[in-house]
């Protein structure tokens, strides 16, 4: 996966866990439309919406609304695949995900397509299973986020948790002394080169005690690059702010877990 995290465009909660992810299938290639269309058919929880052959048709899809994931090619006859995934981008958060299957492997494309805040990148030509793969990832991913919006929406605040807002302005953390302090509550300079205060804090209260969260999941939730979040959660690991868990899925590495250390109870 790379580095844009499903269910990032404000279509969360928890109708997007029940119904269908919607799908968009983009490829200039006529057969390849319909493989990769009936392999969408046969994912669990996965809804074909189109499948189109040329970008602009893409753009238009998008815009429409309705799309919730794109399979995108880089190579098409009109527009390119990283000019398609500019323009969707240009929709702010009603902008759908993104996961390109393109034979493209220069380093120029893959990173144009990275900035572009796509979900990953699969390189044709692949097997059924590889694609089902991405797509059973993608929706773990998606629901995640969609469960931890849904959780810190849900869940109130006890007059404690409150009081410390109050008077520090920050969400306190669990250090592994056992000593609460803010993860923001640092004097200035104190921080190491390249951490930011309001970034940090923006991350720490991202995160949430008790359902975790994906690296990609809380980079597109707070509208930064994954480079960023990670350094942050390695200081913020450092510090003992935060416990990691591993999510072992489909084949592959398997996935970090982050959530915070819940303050102690008074």
């Amino acid at each position: 996966m790379a580095n844009r995290s499903p269910a990032s465009s404000g279509r969360g909660g928890s109708r997007d866990i029940e119904r269908p992810i919607r799908v968009l299938v983009v490829d200039d290639d006529p057969g390849a439309r319909l493989l990769h269309g009936r392999f969408v058919a046969g994912a669990p929880g996965f809804a074909m919406v189109a499948a189109v052959g040329t970008g602009l048709a893409a753009v238009a899809h998008g815009i429409r609304g309705g799309v919730d994931l794109v399979l995108l090619d880089m190579r098409l006859p009109d527009i390119s695949g990283v000019e398609v995934l500019n323009r969707l981008r240009t929709l702010g958060e009603h902008s759908p995900d993104v996961l390109v299957i393109s034979s493209s492997q220069d380093r120029v494309t893959v990173r144009q397509a990275l900035a572009g805040h796509i979900v990953g990148y699969l390189v044709k030509p692949f097997t059924e299973e590889a694609l089902l793969g991405r797509l059973a990832v993608y929706a773990s991913e998606r629901a995640a986020v969609a469960a931890a919006a849904s959780h810190s929406r849900d869940v109130p605040l006890a007059q404690g948790e409150i009081d410390k807002l109050l008077s520090t302005g920050r969400v306190t953390v669990q250090h592994p002394s056992g000593s609460a302090s803010s993860a923001g509550a640092a004097e200035p300079g104190s921080l190491p080169k390249g951490i930011s205060q309001v970034t940090l804090d923006r991350v720490v209260t991202a995160l949430d005690p008790v359902v975790p969260v994906t690296a990609r999941a809380l980079a597109a939730s707070l509208s930064i690059s994954l480079a960023t979040v990670r350094r942050y959660l390695d200081y913020l690991e450092e510090t003992g702010a935060i416990d990691l868990a591993h999510r072992y899925g489909m084949r592959g590495r398997p996935e970090v877990l982050y959530r915070r250390v819940p303050p102690p109870m008074d």
